[in-house]
């Protein structure tokens, strides 16, 4: 099959990012130009020297230095620091930016691609959910495609082809329910988190993982798909659905409503963010109906699990809200992490940053930055204990 598509990588080490390369492995026409991590640099260099990307970066500058002596026997330039993630975003030559990099610090440099006319191939989903309002006008002035990553934005995207996206009467935003679903509050009290990191179904990262367990990342999805569909926030309903089988639907003006299945696979969606408007053979991942036995839907209890109710207000409302929210679930989560915070106070400090900081409709970019910086210093003054990353 002839395809040739250039990208660049800001992740790589993550599980985006590896399975992204997963992917090029298959289709060499798949060229890496850029590849990113701000930690695991063992694995980072095994990918530099299979890929032989131009230019690679490390965001600590002492972890670059000794990156770049290890990898002196290659042609490659080494970067660091948020201007090397730009770099990386923005190589000479790339067609797509694969922006799996986890948290606000997407941000930057997906702002800085987009004005360098790349495709965002977006599995960072606070990007959108920081500054969607600026990143969707920045495409429009551009002329970039912003194609989803994530498996639930993907099935959406999948099931608008073909479409007129004004005909949207819902979108059906599936969640697996991560963990702990079904569980009372009483029997949250005491979660730890090896307990939070246990996900059912997907094999993700330890931030996006907890957020699964609190239902935050569901929240983020939501806001996230507001902007990717140009759609109200009460146009989004979320379904449990335990399987992981249907990964989201769209129901039409009409009432009928398509479906997007398959198995509990990002590479799917991954590459059909690099080979969209095409579909190209993949191997190992088909969906065996017979086994499928029962496919269950369910409403989320938002009272349980309130951050969910936080997310749909801070889409509702706008502005800086989101910012806020996913800056307080960040620190949030860093010191659930390390002891320093309880499972069930995480919406806690979401809501108590949400009361906090100022709001402000169309904010700037410096703006978002400065609600982000506030809402993490609220969390870590109430529950931190002065900690710090």
């Amino acid at each position: 099959m002839e395809f040739e598509h250039k990208i660049t990588i800001i992740g790589s080490t993550g599980s985006i990012g590896t399975q992204t390369l997963e992917i090029a492995r298959t289709y060499p026409g798949i060229r890496v130009l850029g590849l990113s991590a701000h930690s695991n640099i063992a694995l980072l260099e095994r990918q530099t020297r299979e890929f032989r990307p131009e230019v690679v970066c490390v965001v600590d500058a002492q972890q670059a230095a000794a990156f770049k002596r290890a990898v002196a026997d290659l042609p490659v330039r080494v970067v660091s620091g948020a201007e090397g993630l730009s770099e990386v975003a923005c190589a000479a030559g790339a067609q797509t930016v694969v922006t799996a990099v986890v948290g606000i610090a997407g941000l930057l440099p997906t702002l800085d691609a987009i004005r360098a006319r790349k495709n965002i191939a977006l599995a960072n989903k606070e990007t959108l959910v920081t500054a969607g309002h600026i990143v969707t006008r920045l495409c429009a002035e551009y002329g970039v495609q912003l194609l989803p990553v994530d498996s639930e934005h993907s099935a959406i995207f999948q099931a608008l082809q073909g479409n007129r996206q004004n005909a949207i009467r819902r979108i059906l935003l599936t969640a697996s329910g991560g963990p702990f679903f079904g569980k009372t509050k009483a029997e949250l009290a005491h979660v730890t988190p090896e307990q939070a990191l246990k996900h059912p179904n997907w094999s993700m990262g330890a931030k996006v993982t907890i957020d699964s367990s609190t239902l935050v990342n569901k929240g983020l999805e939501v806001i996230e798909a507001k902007w990717l569909f140009g759609v109200d926030i009460e146009q989004i309903e979320v379904l449990v659905h335990r399987q992981s089988i249907v990964h989201s639907m769209v129901e039409y003006a009409d009432h009928g409503v398509i479906a997007q299945l398959g198995t509990p696979d990002m590479r799917l969606p991954i590459q059909y963010a690099l080979s969209w408007p095409r579909r190209f053979p993949m191997e190992g991942n088909t969906l065996d109906f017979a086994q499928c036995s029962k496919l269950t839907f369910a409403q989320p209890d938002m009272e349980t699990f309130y951050a969910l109710k936080l997310a749909y207000r801070a889409g509702k409302e706008g502005g800086l809200l989101p910012c806020v929210f996913n800056g307080a679930d960040e620190a949030a989560v860093e010191l659930f992490l390390n002891g320093k915070l309880q499972f069930l106070q995480i919406p806690e400090a979401i809501q108590c940053a949400m009361e906090e900081v100022p709001n402000k409709q169309e904010p700037s970019v410096a703006e978002v930055l400065e609600a982000d910086r506030a809402a993490r210093d609220c969390v870590y003054r109430r529950y931190g204990q002065n900690f710090r990353s």
